[in-house]
């Protein structure tokens, strides 16, 4: 709609809207989690979530429109034909851009549960975002390193059990557990330091995967193991808001869960073997496959 305008104009305005929307929609989030936080009955907070998941759904639908408005994009997405907004899913993705979020956001509006991430428990302290974040249930992690639980035997286990603690929340309401495999952006230079045996990928990290598992596996229906390529090359914020990305595709493809990623993965030395090797076979699978895509 206004892609007669320049690149750095689009943006401004594009990225004015993202805030005004995100203002908006957190000014009735706030009171509406705060009247869930003072009144603690069951009824009345699933109420509050129910307010609150059609918040961030309003929330969600006009980025899409600022998307759509400011944007000139040919979406290439296939695989979302199956999916339910009433079952439990674990969402797995490659990581390029902080552009993938709102690409997820866009494909799977209305068509799975709300997509929440595992946040760093620092990012609580994210200005307006992060209060938002804590509104919605978003589990805030805190992970100790092997260094760490080498001094401080009494912390082996707490990560999991915080893990745990924070998934009790996704037992009674359908959700989508997002997870970016990687465990940061791809870029050449980090591609280069891992010596990844990928062409497109970073290696994956297991253990971000292996912790959801453990604490909500027999509550998950679905593995969605997401490829998201853009075809000219990964793509920044600011390109998405200049409107200088013209074509992205998605793939979604459904798993079930089965004996080779629910165990225990902690304990289990041999489950463990299972796991990684259907997490390496799910990587190379992806890795070929943004080959093709990218060819097309």
């Amino acid at each position: 709609m206004i892609a007669f305008l320049p690149g750095p104009v689009r943006a401004v305005i594009s990225f004015l809207l993202y805030v005004l929307n995100t203002f908006f929609w957190c000014t009735i989030l706030f009171p509406v989690a705060f009247a869930k936080f003072i009144l603690p009955i069951r009824a009345w907070r699933k109420f509050c979530e129910k307010i609150l998941n059609g918040i961030v759904s309003n929330w969600i639908f006009c980025n899409n429109l600022n998307l759509k408005i400011t944007s000139n994009i040919d979406w290439d997405v296939t695989g979302l034909d199956t999916l339910k907004r009433d079952e439990w899913y674990l969402v797995l993705a490659n990581h390029q851009s902080w552009v993938d979020i709102l690409v997820l956001q866009k494909i799977f509006h209305k068509k799975i549960p709300m997509l929440k991430f595992f946040l760093k428990k620092e990012l609580i302290w994210v200005p307006v975002l992060g209060l938002a974040w804590w509104a919605l249930d978003f589990p805030f992690m805190k992970r100790y390193s092997r260094e760490i639980t080498k001094k401080r035997p009494e912390l082996k286990g707490k990560d999991i059990e915080i893990t745990r603690r924070a998934c009790k929340k996704f037992k009674t309401v359908p959700v989508s557990i997002m997870n970016f495999v990687e465990g940061t952006r791809f870029t050449t230079g980090k591609h280069r330091r891992q010596e990844s045996p990928y062409n497109h990928l970073l290696k994956p990290k297991a253990g971000g995967v292996a912790f959801v598992l453990a604490a909500m596996g027999e509550h998950l229906n679905h593995v969605l193991d997401i490829t998201i390529v853009y075809p000219t090359g990964p793509k920044s914020f600011w390109t998405l808001l200049c409107g200088k990305i013209s074509h992205i595709k998605v793939r979604v493809k459904s798993l079930p869960l089965t004996g080779e990623i629910l165990g225990d993965y902690f304990e289990d030395r041999e489950f463990r073997e299972r796991y990684h090797n259907w997490l390496n076979t799910l990587w190379n699978e992806k890795d070929r496959r943004i080959e093709t895509m990218m060819q097309f």
